[in-house]
């Protein structure tokens, strides 16, 4: 289902990002109803127009996080460039971009420049390390910041090492800091009257994300261990083994063991000194976490849910992709994966928005554009340009 308007409808976002971060970030507000006006190299446009995988020649990659977006192109290497990317700031809210620090001074259109024309302007900027302190000129992509973030340090198993999220956890958490950033200063402009800028670091999103390793880390100076699936405060808390595959059980308190031990046959356990507790049951999760595959193993991975889940404790099946896609509630009725026909790549879904606004509702207006699409549509409406004008534009290089 498409939506035309949302609860943004009245912003209009300059998108000068590529790749995933910036354009996770204006993609989130776009299906939130904001005109985002993407703005692309002449002739070249996102890099992602070149990622896999591809499908009648297209991208797939950049058609999943560029809907509800319009695309035009423009030079601002070129004098005429800039000075038409100012005229733009001039009508528009909000500008996201996602170059390492000083590209857009060095372009003549950093921030200075922009609240000079525009003082209400929300001025974006998302890089690997910030625009300030002693690694801001750091090029920085989603494996940098896991690692210096912390993140791959604490996950994996002890025995395998470091280990990589498996998307790219840093872009995505570097969006949607990107997108609460906006939000937050589109309503500190209400407040004051006027624009500011947001300042947001890849490996700060993962560093702030850490949580319980941080705490632990400071409780006790020492360095976490990695723990698998395992989680490093609860037991059980991890992963299990069933007859056909793998499950998750999660006994996030002490009554919920309790309930777990006795539909396991496991009652002796519950008053067992090993077990008596949560810092007990993490002190002897090995033999525990025996105990309970030697259970489970005697049940499919269907059967054994659904009987941990009657019982009222927390339990789910491990889901790969094609599991996901076709899941009733979180692919139909959560609508987490949204068909979409592309005009080239045809029939095709998309993922959806995590965040349901239940009013002013949300969703994928569009598909992701062709490269200038929108060119004539955005430059007779924005600034008034006649089909001559975006001719010589378009022969100068300009467009």
């Amino acid at each position: 289902m498409q939506y035309k308007q949302g609860a943004l409808s009245n912003i209009t976002i300059l998108d000068l990002t590529r790749v995933l971060a910036g354009p996770y970030c204006t993609m989130i507000l776009a299906d939130m109803g904001a005109n985002v006006i993407k703005i692309e190299i002449p002739k070249k446009g996102d890099d992602t127009r070149q990622y896999g995988p591809f499908k009648n020649g297209e991208s797939m990659y950049y058609a999943n996080v560029n809907r509800s977006k319009k695309s035009i192109t423009l030079n601002l290497k070129s004098e005429e460039g800039r000075k038409i990317f100012l005229e733009m700031v001039k009508k528009a809210d909000v500008v996201v971009e996602n170059y390492r620090p000083g590209v857009m001074d060095k372009l003549g259109v950093g921030y200075d420049v922009i609240n000079k024309v525009n003082d209400r302007i929300v001025y974006v900027a998302i890089s690997g390390f910030g625009s300030y302190g002693p690694y801001s000129d750091r090029p920085g992509y989603d494996i940098i910041a896991q690692a210096m973030g912390g993140l791959m340090a604490y996950t994996g198993w002890p025995e395998t090492g470091p280990t990589r999220s498996g998307n790219a956890m840093g872009d995505v958490l570097g969006g949607m800091n990107g997108a609460i950033g906006i939000l937050a200063a589109l309503n500190g402009r209400n407040v004051t009257g006027k624009g500011q800028r947001v300042d947001i670091s890849l490996v700060d999103g993962i560093a702030a994300a850490l949580e319980n390793g941080i705490v632990r880390y400071e409780a006790t100076g020492k360095v976490p261990e990695r723990t698998g699936n395992r989680y490093s405060t609860l037991y059980p808390y991890d992963s299990f083994e069933a007859k056909d595959g793998q499950y998750v059980l999660g006994c996030g308190n002490q009554k919920l063991w309790e309930i777990f031990a006795k539909l396991a046959g496991m009652e002796e356990l519950i008053t067992d000194e090993r077990y008596i507790d949560g810092p007990k049951r993490l002190e002897h999760f090995e033999e525990l976490r025996e105990k309970i595959n030697d259970w489970s193993k005697n049940y499919l991975v269907e059967d054994v849910v659904k009987l941990i889940l009657d019982a009222g404790v927390p339990a789910a099946p491990i889901y790969d992709m094609e599991k996901l896609v076709k899941d009733e509630h979180i692919a139909k009725a959560r609508e987490m994966f949204v068909p979409l026909k592309h005009p080239v790549i045809g029939d095709m879904h998309v993922i959806g928005d995590a965040v349901k606004l239940m009013g002013t509702k949300n969703g994928v207006r569009w598909p992701a554009p062709s490269l200038g699409e929108h060119n004539s549509e955005v430059y007779r409406e924005l600034l008034g340009f006649d089909g001559d004008k975006l001719k010589e534009l378009e022969d100068n290089g300009v467009i």
